[in-house]
């Protein structure tokens, strides 16, 4: 921890403290955690939180989000906010084609990474395979698909929302294993959005089934 750092936690927590810290300069913990980190002049290496596996996750309430190799850091973050808002139960990535969990991840989270199970899947199609055995309905947003995303259509099932790379989209066996394809209906012009952009408006549009 830089001096800056060191002085302010000891105003709130008094030492001694359990761990002894080692005095550095602000650019060294910008090397080592990258710029975009929020780090306040801290940073503390810690072993990972282990991942729940997803009959666990499916015990929580609200939909699942699968991300199929979507590897920007900003944009999976960004969906872990959006899906701890509007109440899902997890947000699913594939193991070796989405970021870990970096300090610009958890900047764009905003907390959520901390509230919400960020599940890893070796397989994208095998695990919606499994939330079908579990009465998940599978929807994967497709620009291309001929209907629209209707919350209204799908009342009374659990959903998973699947989503794909930023620029490729959803993956063929990715396809071709979901329930349904819907898009997003966009009457101005535009036949696409970022793909966090896209997780928000499906999660809102699922969400008016209570309506």
């Amino acid at each position: 921890m830089t001096e800056e750092a060191e002085a302010a936690l000891a105003a709130r927590l008094t030492p001694p403290w359990s761990v002894q810290p080692e005095r550095v300069e602000r650019g060294r913990l910008d090397g080592l955690l990258g710029r975009d980190a929020v780090h306040g002049g801290i940073a503390l290496l810690a072993d990972p939180l282990a991942t729940p596996p997803l009959a666990q996750a499916l015990e929580r309430p609200g939909p699942l989000l699968v991300l199929d190799q979507v590897t920007d850091p900003r944009n999976v973050g960004a969906i872990l906010r959006s899906a701890a808002a509007f109440g899902a139960a997890a947000v699913i990535v594939q193991d070796r084609n989405a970021p870990e969990e970096t300090g610009a991840l958890a900047k764009a989270a905003s907390g959520a990474l901390e509230s919400l199970p960020l599940l890893r899947a070796v397989n994208v199609a095998r695990t919606l395979i499994a939330l079908k055995a579990a009465s998940v309905w599978v929807v994967g947003l497709d620009a291309g698909a001929a209907q629209p995303l209707s919350g209204l259509a799908l009342a009374g099932r659990r959903i998973a929302l699947v989503l794909g790379a930023e620029h490729e989209g959803l993956r063929r066996l990715t396809r071709e294993t979901c329930d349904e394809l819907s898009k997003l209906e966009m009457p101005g012009g535009m036949n696409s959005l970022n793909v966090s952009a896209a997780a928000t408006v499906a999660l809102y549009e699922i969400g008016r089934r209570n309506e």
